[in-house]
């Protein structure tokens, strides 16, 4: 029998999308595979010509028109909120008086959550791999300098591998939940000292008067959605950055999601002071942005570490998710019982003598990274390895 007919084509709005389409083919529940949350992104300017996130979606549809499969994608014309740097690519490219922009990247903006970027009915790895070749076909036919996939699943990386894409690695830190009973009993698989560490730092916020709320975005008022945006942006407006997720983009996803969000607020003398805004799966937490009043953030002890990481786990522990992925970087992660764990990207450089010399470095990089894991896993805060 002939494989059935598919067509695909390039959108620049999910708009033309029928929800609950899209959302079908989001088998992991990923928070951020949403129609809703992609939507959000465009409909409040999150993505578009004001930050150079131009949506160019592959979509592909069986011939009664049903979506089979998509990819999302975007043209670039900076490297700014993907969390995969390739800057040092750019400059040589610069150097040689090669244009790096535009450029084409399948990622979620502002998001390095490892997750499926090839979305498929059933999960169908022929549709998943049609879909990389219509990416790679489309960055050919309109000169786009390259194109990136960041954060893929290990399983979609081997397809990209496959097309001919070149795979990077990075490490993260993630908590693993070993069907713990509750918070205590996490606690008595780590090393005297780093259990001693936390129990201490938990004690003290404790003793400070500090208390904490942690809700669903679906039971958050108005008001609270406010001061959630307030803190988002004090980050930044601390840090210096764009804080790119306005007030509108907060409403939108709290009431079309909320219940894949959670906000845990930190209140002293019943006034918030501080939040940590993750989102969920059904098996995986990721903890995505935080921020705190500033005077509070250097006078309360520890108020950054039980915010972000001993809520979030005991959010875990009580839900039963597998893994709580706080966010990029920081291994002083590790004490607080985050382990050392590989991330991935794909790329396909359009000139070849680049290519060559990127491959290159991806090697000698791979080699490093895989290095630097083992040696962090060596130094693990568990009695025994994980």
């Amino acid at each position: 029998m002939m494989p059935p007919a598919f067509t695909t084509e390039i959108i620049t709005s999910l708009s033309s999308v029928i929800p609950d389409e899209w959302n079908a083919l989001n088998h992991e529940h990923s928070p951020f595979l949403r129609y809703e949350f992609l939507m959000a992104l465009e409909q409040h300017d999150a993505v578009g010509e004001c930050y150079g996130w131009l949506p160019r979606f592959i979509v592909m549809r069986d011939n009664k028109q049903q979506l089979v499969g998509a990819m999302p994608l975007y043209e670039k014309d900076n490297s700014y909120g993907e969390l995969v740097f390739d800057w040092a690519w750019a400059d040589a490219y610069q150097r040689h008086g090669l244009p790096w922009y535009p450029k084409l990247v399948s990622a979620i903006p502002y998001t390095p959550a490892t997750g499926q970027r090839l979305l498929s009915k059933d999960n169908n790895p022929e549709i998943q791999q049609q879909l990389i070749q219509a990416a790679l076909t489309y960055c050919q036919d309109n000169q786009y300098s390259s194109l990136h996939c960041l954060f893929p699943d290990s399983e979609q990386l081997a397809l990209m591998q496959a097309a001919g894409m070149s795979g990077r690695t990075d490490v993260q830190y993630h908590w693993h939940n070993q069907d713990y009973a509750d918070f205590t009993e996490f606690l008595s698989t780590l090393k005297n000292k780093k259990r001693k560490k936390i129990k201490q730092e938990r004690r003290r916020i404790k003793e400070q008067g500090v208390e904490f709320r942690v809700r669903h975005g679906n039971e958050l008022s108005a008001d609270d959605w406010i001061d959630v945006h307030h803190f988002y942006a004090m980050t930044f407006a601390q840090k210096s950055g764009y804080a790119t997720l306005n007030q509108g983009f907060w409403q939108a996803v709290g009431a079309t999601m909320g219940e894949q969000i959670v906000i845990v607020t930190a209140y002293l003398d019943a006034q918030a002071i501080a939040c940590a805004i993750n989102f969920r799966s059904q098996d995986v937490l990721y903890g995505r942005h935080w921020g705190c009043d500033p005077v509070y953030g250097w006078k309360l002890s520890g108020l950054h570490f039980e915010t972000c990481y001993y809520q979030g786990i005991e959010y875990a522990i009580e839900n039963k998710l597998k893994r709580f992925e706080p966010g990029a970087q920081g291994e002083y992660k590790m004490s607080r019982g985050f382990s050392p764990c590989i991330t991935y990207s794909a790329h396909w450089i359009s000139h070849p003598e680049f290519r060559d010399a990127i491959n290159q470095f991806l090697e000698r990089e791979g080699r490093a990274i895989e290095d630097y894991q083992q040696t962090l896993a060596a130094s693990s805060p568990y009695k025994k390895a994980e």
